[in-house]
């Protein structure tokens, strides 16, 4: 990452640009962090291979949190409301609670 005149420049190398696939979040936390586990989980099957975890401060998280409101919000002013279906083929939760880590 580079810095110039005052703006964050970020790169992004092509194996991380390729992103990885998650309908999973498993969230914990600590006194000091916030772990985050992104899993990919396929029906019918009952384990879940983490595929990313990222580790945050406590405001950092905060922030995040803030950052995905504001985006789930400016994404349903043009695409429509994000419908949370009831369907118990799609009931894989994106959170589970955590506590202390």
């Amino acid at each position: 990452m580079e810095q110039k005149n005052n703006q964050l420049q970020i790169s992004v190398s092509p194996e991380i640009a390729q992103g990885k696939y998650a309908n999973l979040a498993i969230i914990g936390h600590s006194q000091t962090e916030f772990i985050l586990d992104f899993a990919s989980v396929l029906p019918a099957q009952k384990n879940a291979n983490v595929v990313s975890r990222v580790i945050l401060a406590p405001e950092h998280a905060k922030r995040l949190l803030a950052a995905l409101q504001e985006n789930v919000g400016k994404y349903e002013a043009n695409f429509g409301t994000i419908n949370l279906r009831n369907n118990p083929a799609n009931n894989i939760p994106m959170s589970f609670a955590g506590g202390e880590a």
